[in-house]
């Protein structure tokens, strides 16, 4: 039987940490390790979930668990896999969780070595789509459009000039032997890739979208509603890369819902105008097409 709500451990391996209420990042880090249990080893670099999980004197993660340099999340993984395997220990994961900055922007050599070596680890990015924990700066997985510290909206500039950076593509192209992209609004596809990553051997990569409600501006009960929105008006969709089979289209929606709906209940894109609403719907046209094609439909 696959993984599903009823089959789902019922431990707690992420727990009393001091997140910010409806934290999407949280919620991928506790379901992937129920999925996990107890013989995960887990590597988190410089961001919000080593600063909600590693308080002392507490610790909020009930397997092992060990906080990295900001850049070393995926060379910190290759030698603990390494570590344990030359122990003579068996059955285990070693998963790195970082935030889209340590993985798009400062993590991206080490994450692109490990793949190279195709070292045994998985890595899970939790995207919230900027520097969170440290005041809401842009990353390189920043969309387009969007208000953060670093690139505010005003009269003549509107939030951020650069699109996001298209990093399962990115790592797909280094022939990884697992890819995937998920998101927490839809919970039961992500734990089903969280479990088929653990089942392969080499290097395995999750792209997670997480809503942030502090830097998203949204309340914190709509976390996983907005999630499923993205999803629903196609400007996040849900894919697999498996070496050898190319790319699989998990989710296509049959009519794309209103972008502009999803984008102004959000507090970082309620500066956008018409026409600014105009190019991202034309950029996920665009890039729809480029996936359509890639399949071959």
């Amino acid at each position: 039987m696959g993984i599903n709500v009823k089959t789902l451990c019922k431990d707690e391996f992420f727990y009393g940490h001091k997140a910010c209420a409806g934290c999407g990042g949280s919620l991928a880090v506790r379901i992937a390790l129920k999925v996990l249990g107890e013989r995960s080893f887990a590597v988190l670099p410089a961001g919000c979930m080593s600063a909600v999980g590693f308080n002392f004197p507490q610790l909020c993660f009930g397997n092992n668990a060990v906080i990295s340099t900001f850049a070393g999340t995926a060379s910190m993984l290759t030698g603990i896999e390494a570590g344990l395997r030359a122990q003579g220990i068996r059955d285990f994961q070693a998963v790195g969780f970082a935030g889209d900055g340590g993985t798009a922007d400062i993590g991206l050599q080490a994450l692109s070595g490990a793949i190279d070596r195709n070292d045994d680890i998985l890595y899970i990015c939790y995207d919230n789509e900027a520097y969170m924990n440290t005041g809401i700066q842009k990353s390189s997985l920043t969309p387009f459009g969007a208000r953060t510290t670093t690139t505010p909206a005003g009269k003549n500039i509107r939030g951020n000039l650069r699109p996001k950076k298209n990093m399962f593509e990115i790592v797909a192209a280094h022939g990884i032997p697992y890819a995937a992209t998920a998101s927490i609004g839809d919970l039961n596809d992500f734990m089903e890739k969280v479990e088929k990553a653990s089942r392969i051997k080499g290097t395995k990569y999750i792209h997670v979208i997480a809503p942030c409600p502090t830097g998203w501006g949204i309340a914190p009960d709509e976390t996983v509603e907005v999630a499923k929105e993205a999803l629903d008006c196609g400007l996040w969709y849900l894919a697999e890369y498996e070496e050898g089979s190319g790319m699989t289209l998990n989710y296509r929606p049959g009519t794309f819902a209103s972008v502009e709906h999803y984008l102004k209940r959000q507090g970082r894109f309620r500066h956008l105008t018409g026409d600014d609403i105009d190019i991202i719907n034309h950029s996920r046209d665009v890039k729809w097409k480029l996936i359509e094609k890639n399949l071959g439909e």
